[in-house]
């Protein structure tokens, strides 16, 4: 009866985490929809080149029926809305090709991109965090909390650009932009070239994730020292480090899972201005292009995309908790007979 009632407290769990990213989708497509037809934009003039190139009212209401731009607004929603349902996102009016098709070859190059820093905020943030909580105001403690507190509120581009000064023009350590060497493609790059081109912006990407990272693992860490079971353990003689591994690790470490899943979003919204910054090929870059030059069916996609993308970090985070804790288990599946 127990693994029948955690069985069923799971399928629950996941039917119900369906429904919801399915009313989630479609609400963030009609505001999507929404707000980028109601910019003052000409996406035919931006699809153009306003600025650069001059056609006529003719012109404009051709390359407009073209693609589709001429009907109205509710009309293009409800026709873009069972495109979607289909899934046919649509034709990317500066690439010229299917949206899937872009998002999923920029996606392949930021994913490198933000698994890394992912990793490295991960890792460095949860390590830093047990070090300060362990040896609560100590200067080690200071030191951690200063470095913290001060990425946490700089802004990501600031720091890409003094890293891209700092180590790509003043000390030529790494290249200056792109994923890989200027005049080669993707496929004629080595794998240490393309490791070369990532490293410093997945370094920048990863600072202020590593703050985050630590200043949450610190309090959670402190929080576990001052425990019953932690004050009767160094009464017993056990020392810091081994009542943080033996006890605290494990209370500590799924707090730490659930807000580095959960912060998918702001590393998606952070990969955008390192792209930028450091002129990487990926999705962000993409997506500020899209902005820019009006590209409504590819920057639409990408919104659904990375709403999804966000979406699964949250849900594999709360679908470890059901695995790991079974606390958890017990109150979907319901109480035991």
């Amino acid at each position: 009866m127990n693994n029948q009632s955690t069985h069923q407290g799971i399928a629950g769990f996941l039917l119900l985490k369906m429904l919801r990213l399915l009313l989630l989708v479609a609400a963030v497509a009609t505001l999507s929809f929404v707000l980028v037809s109601s910019s003052p934009v000409d996406p035919v003039d931006a699809y153009v080149g306003a600025a650069m190139l001059k056609v006529s009212p003719e012109q404009h209401e051709i390359i407009a029926h073209h693609w589709g731009l001429d009907k109205p607004p509710a009309e293009r929603f409800f026709s873009w809305a069972r495109q979607i349902a289909s899934g046919d996102f649509g034709v990317s009016t500066i690439f010229n090709e299917p949206v899937l098709s872009v998002i999923c070859k920029r996606f392949v190059t930021s994913f490198w991109l933000m698994a890394l820093a992912w990793s490295i905020s991960g890792a460095i943030g949860f390590g830093l965090g047990m070090s300060a909580g362990a040896w609560e105001d100590t200067l080690l403690d200071r030191a951690i909390r200063l470095y913290a507190y001060t990425m946490a509120s700089t802004p990501i581009f600031w720091v890409g650009m003094l890293m891209l000064m700092t180590f790509s023009v003043s000390l030529g350590w790494t290249p200056v932009c792109c994923a890989w060497p200027l005049g080669l493609s993707a496929e004629q790059a080595t794998f240490w070239q393309r490791l070369h081109h990532l490293l410093l912006p997945a370094i920048t990407l990863s600072l202020t994730g590593i703050a985050q990272i630590t200043l949450h693992t610190r309090e959670k860490t402190i929080a576990a020292l001052r425990s019953d079971y932690a004050v009767f353990a160094h009464a017993q003689g056990e020392t810091t480090a081994g009542i943080v591994f033996r006890r605290a690790l494990r209370n500590v470490a799924l707090p730490a899972v659930t807000l580095q899943f959960a912060s998918l979003g702001e590393l998606f919204g952070g990969a955008v201005l390192a792209e930028q910054v450091f002129a990487y090929p990926g999705l962000g870059r993409t997506t500020v292009e899209a902005g820019i030059r009006g590209d409504i069916p590819l920057l639409l996609g990408i919104v659904l995309f990375s709403t999804i993308f966000v979406f699964t970090g949250n849900f594999m985070a709360d679908l470890i908790y059901q695995l790991v804790d079974p606390r958890i288990q017990k109150t979907a599946g319901g109480a035991s007979p």
